[in-house]
């Protein structure tokens, strides 16, 4: 059986060197050895590993699955797909994450989410669970005391795995509610006491040791442990004592998983309900020695979040692909412009199937955009801190981006698999003979953890827009702007929806900001009504014009593209054009309805909904 997964390389490159300006990056300190070449094959042989070895074990695995010990408080993933992630885990691909030691080691950030995406596009378990390792050491590295910073080097020597470990099961998305509670022991050490839920690969059987990383309010610490987020430390807890020195395993720390979730989705990865000090002491240290969890948190949480996005994107675009394979060989019906008796053709020739295949096609190759041209910050941020500067600019820009990374493609992305792409299998798509209804299930999740997509939106009016007094949003949105005034010839109409929608986002930006910032008591409640609405259309926004930038560079192309590359640069065009036409008209219609936003709405009782 051929791999379900269907990479999309060609846009990837041309997003990379043809729309954004990553060409003038690669190649150059701190990218030296990473030039456009280099790229090319880095991506082409991700393409190949993932293929080969990652996606043969996408499944529920419903043949063998997830095992749960709870006298030994094990979990035992399925033969073939531990098999897959020890791979994955220790031949080398996640390197690419791992802070270089060399002056010109560097991988721009860009072309790590590239690689990322394949990965995930694969067999989205593996990378979600295994990519937070690499984050977990940069920031045991950054912030860790001499001791934890030699742990970092065993997690890296020794291809061990760490969680990120956060919510509880009163508190959920309300972090700061958290009761796990640490106490301050006469070696330095810290005993832990608490349940965590919901944590990804909490226990399993892919390395000799797992390194957690826990919030918990430390106890009888002056100054510390109060209330809120503010009182959470960041702990580093290892499911097994290490002799650092050594690297040696020594006993179990009181840290077990006493059960095992089950899942909608991505079955395949073990999520846990863990609890610490049950039986035994769950001894952990403070990270740096400081009380800082939150903050140092977030410096993981950030990465994850673009993570979701990329994994919502990165299945709509195999699903739209898995789509668009099969319209192109399921015969049903005639053509609906010739005559009944006419023999019948493939479904992609009928117009409502080309408008489903355009719309997923837009969307998927329009988020790719909009990440990629998020991570283009990063390699600005990258670069500069190496020639000894910090691009301020670029790191906000990134910042704002962030949630709508995050909240915008795990909700089209959930929403296009559903009603597009399965619906152009028909009944076929909702049986499992097809990979389309697991892309459905394994992608509901993308809006829900790591902040759903009403905290997303709510992180984006408070503090990227708000806290930020406009400067990152207004430094983009004129950026748009010079874009919109370019009257490109051949897009005339496209330049003109783009303004028509920039002139309704600024307005809708304005009235959504005067209201959270009312003195009022209903301005705040009537201001959130909208904030995931904001949101959404932010991201219809910056991918319309991500579009338009895309369609003028194919159409530029076009005339002189080799043969193998015409119909690209047509579906480019027609991809981008679709998208302003059909998709950007929506954000005047956000307006329109955010001017009757009432407090009519929020004051109704909860019995009357």
């Amino acid at each position: 059986m051929n791999s379900h997964y269907r990479s999309n390389l060609r846009d990837q490159e041309f997003v990379l060197f043809e729309l954004l300006d990553s060409v003038e990056r690669y190649g150059r300190a701190p990218y030296a050895d990473m030039d456009r070449e280099a790229a090319h094959a880095v991506l082409t042989e991700a393409e190949r590993f993932a293929t080969a070895k990652l996606a043969p074990t996408f499944s529920d695995v419903d043949a063998e699955p997830i095992s749960f010990d709870p006298e030994a408080h094990a979990v035992r993933l399925p033969k073939a797909f531990r098999e897959a992630a020890v791979d994955y885990l220790t031949t080398g691909w996640l390197d690419l994450e791992f802070p270089p030691y060399q002056a010109n080691a560097a991988v721009p950030p860009s072309l790590r989410w590239c690689v990322t995406e394949i990965m995930l596009g694969a067999n989205p378990p593996i990378p979600m669970g295994l990519n937070v390792v690499p984050q977990v050491v940069r920031l045991l590295l950054a912030h860790g005391t001499e001791a934890q910073q030699r742990l970092a080097e065993l997690v890296m020597e020794k291809h061990w795995m760490a969680t990120m470990v956060l919510t509880e099961p009163d508190a959920g998305s309300d972090v700061g509610a958290a009761r796990t509670r640490a106490h301050l022991q006469p070696d330095g050490s810290w005993h832990l006491e608490g349940v965590k839920r919901f944590i990804t690969y909490g226990d399993h059987d892919l390395s000799d040791n797992i390194v957690h990383m826990v919030l918990a309010r430390p106890v009888g610490v002056e100054g510390e442990g109060g209330p809120g987020t503010r009182g959470l430390s960041l702990f580093v807890v290892p499911k097994f004592h290490v002799n650092l020195e050594t690297g040696e395993c020594l006993e179990r720390n009181g840290v077990n998983v006493t059960g095992l979730e089950h899942k909608l989705g991505l079955s395949a990865n073990p999520t846990c309900e863990v609890t610490f000090g049950d039986g035994a002491p769950a001894v952990g240290w403070l990270l740096g020695d400081k009380h800082a969890g939150i903050s140092q948190m977030f410096e993981i949480i950030k990465h994850v979040r673009m993570l979701v996005g990329v994994k919502a994107m990165s299945t709509l675009s195999t699903g739209y692909l898995n789509a668009l394979e099969y319209a192109k060989s399921r015969v049903q019906g005639t053509s609906i412009v010739r005559d009944q008796t006419s023999a019948p053709v493939a479904i992609v020739e009928h117009p409502d199937v080309r408008r489903s295949l355009l719309n997923q096609k837009a969307h998927a190759e329009g988020m790719r955009a909009l990440i990629l041209y998020a991570a283009s910050q990063q390699d600005r941020v990258q670069a500069s801190r190496h020639a000894g500067e910090f691009d301020a600019a670029a790191d906000a820009r990134h910042q704002l981006l962030l949630p709508v990374i995050k909240g915008y493609c795990s909700e089209t992305g959930w929403r296009l698999l559903g009603q597009e792409s399965l619906q152009v299998f028909g009944g076929s798509g909702y049986l499992k003979d097809y990979p389309i209804e697991q892309y459905v299930r394994d992608t509901k999740v993308d809006t829900l953890y790591e902040g759903t997509t009403g905290i997303q939106g709510l992180d984006l009016l408070g503090r990227k827009i708000v806290r930020d007094q406009r400067v990152a949003l207004d430094a983009l949105l004129a950026d748009i702007e010079a874009t919109a005034a370019e009257d490109f010839a051949g897009f005339e109409a496209e330049c003109a929806l783009l303004r028509t929608a920039l002139a309704d986002f600024r307005e809708l930006t304005t009235l959504v900001v005067s209201r959270w910032a009312s003195q009022a008591p209903d301005g705040r409640p009537v201001a959130a009504q909208d904030s995931t609405r904001l949101l959404l259309s932010l991201g219809d926004l910056v991918i319309g014009w991500l579009s338009l930038l895309g369609s003028t560079v194919a159409q530029r192309t076009l005339n002189d593209a080799v043969v193998k590359d015409r119909d690209f640069y047509l579906g480019k065009v027609a991809g981008g054009r679709w998208f302003i036409r059909n998709v950007l008209p929506q954000v005047s219609a956000v307006l329109t309805s955010s001017r009757y936003a009432s407090p009519e709405f929020t004051d109704l009782p909860a019995s009357a909904l």
